[in-house]
């Protein structure tokens, strides 16, 4: 019996891994070592829970959300020594084939503050309702409307409005 869950688990999570760490990947401005531990970690929670996930109808959802909680919460319990740097990795998975679009995405992601940038990861990336959006981060669904609006707005400023239509809404 035990095995078979475990085996279960193997299969879910070579299914949902790459999902993962693409979404992962945005919500840290493209760190892609953090994404991997975040990914890790969420795995992990998912793996201690897996028993008794029978009853989530859409585990790779619920994996998201995850994701998503274990983002924030990493993000409130950050070490003060810690300081981001201003030099992005190579590559990011999944955004663009152009890099210097995919720079000023991912440097403009960056600027945003952890929730406006899971906001948008969720809605325009994961293409999730509003309402997915706000269970998923466990607000109401007025803060979503108001971080996304208020995230777009600064997006647009940082990327301007044609390269922002290319690059996130395109």
């Amino acid at each position: 019996m035990r095995s078979a869950r475990a085996e279960e688990f193997r299969e879910f999570a070579a299914g949902c891994t790459g999902r993962l760490y693409r979404s992962a990947c945005l919500l840290t401005s493209g760190d892609t070592h953090l994404a991997e531990d975040l990914v890790q970690e969420t795995l992990g929670r998912m793996y201690v829970r897996w028993g008794r996930l029978t009853k989530i109808d859409n585990p790779a959802a619920y994996a998201q959300t995850v994701l998503v909680r274990t983002f924030l919460s990493y993000r409130r319990r950050r070490s003060a020594a810690e300081r981001p740097t201003g030099e992005l990795p190579d590559t990011a998975p999944g955004l663009t084939d152009d890099p210097a679009l995919r720079v000023a995405l991912l440097q403009a992601l960056g600027g945003l503050p952890p929730k406006d940038r899971a906001v948008v990861v969720l809605r325009y990336w994961e293409d999730r309702s509003i309402e997915e959006t706000a269970d998923a981060m466990n607000v109401s669904s007025a803060a979503v409307r108001t971080r996304a609006t208020r995230a777009l707005a600064r997006l647009r400023d940082a990327l301007g409005p044609s390269l922002m239509e290319s690059s996130l809404m395109g």
